[in-house]
């Protein structure tokens, strides 16, 4: 699992002092860019590539609080990948007591001229990178 750390910013919470719902998932796509990276897969240059990777679905289970200035680690795992389409886990820990805060799952796709393509067929080493992560987890 790969893990990102990040700090709860003032500017990210609500009236009740506590992180805002929709930032979360901001935050899962800080990690997962971070993951992708880690696999090999460079984003700028993905995209630069003709290639984007759009979000089709996410799913979020708050589970306890996070505060200003609280340090969340994000764990990140792939759940499912065949080329075509790449589904994420996500956990959220509060690195203060390491309980979870958060769970989640997005699903994302790969696309070039707004049609769905397989990054097997388009990139071929980068699929083998996902694929190689995907053996040591």
């Amino acid at each position: 699992m790969y893990t990102y750390t990040r700090r709860a910013q003032y500017h990210e919470t609500d009236q009740m002092g506590i992180i805002h719902h929709s930032n979360y998932v901001k935050w899962m796509e800080e990690a997962r860019i971070r993951f992708l990276e880690e696999m090999g897969v460079d984003y700028r240059k993905l995209e630069e590539s003709g290639i984007i990777s759009p979000v089709v679905g996410i799913s979020v289970q708050y589970k306890k609080t996070v505060r200003f200035d609280d340090e969340v680690k994000i764990g990140v795992y792939i759940r499912k990948y065949n080329g075509v389409r790449l589904e994420l886990g996500y956990e959220m820990r509060n690195c203060a007591d390491d309980e979870v805060c958060t769970t989640a799952t997005s699903q994302s796709c790969f696309t070039k001229d707004g049609a769905i393509v397989s990054l097997k067929k388009e990139r071929p080493e980068l699929d083998a990178s996902v694929r190689k992560y995907m053996e040591q987890e």
